[in-house]
């Protein structure tokens, strides 16, 4: 009979010994009311190498300023200053 070998890392580790990733809102923490869709550098960084918009899990927006982000990505799009798809965006 096999033994497991793999131990798992997390049964003498308490949950504040456990290393968070703490994700926060950019737009509110630098005070941000408008996200200017004409400003494609800045949009960039929430869209991936295929032209998709990052989800709110892996940027860390607020739900209010990811609906406002959408919006401003779709316009961008809409006048031709982000592409719809790319094959190297970046």
């Amino acid at each position: 009979m096999a033994v497991n070998n793999y131990k798992n890392i997390f049964i003498n580790i308490t949950p504040q010994e456990r290393t968070q990733n703490n994700k926060f809102c950019w737009f509110k923490k630098h005070n941000i009311k408008y996200i200017d869709f004409k400003d494609p550098i800045f949009m960039l960084r929430f869209v991936n190498d295929q032209g998709k918009m990052y989800p709110r899990r892996i940027t860390g927006t607020s739900l209010k300023y990811q609906r406002r982000l959408a919006t401003a990505i779709k316009r961008a799009r809409h006048l031709a200053i982000l592409p719809y798809v790319a094959d190297s965006l970046k």
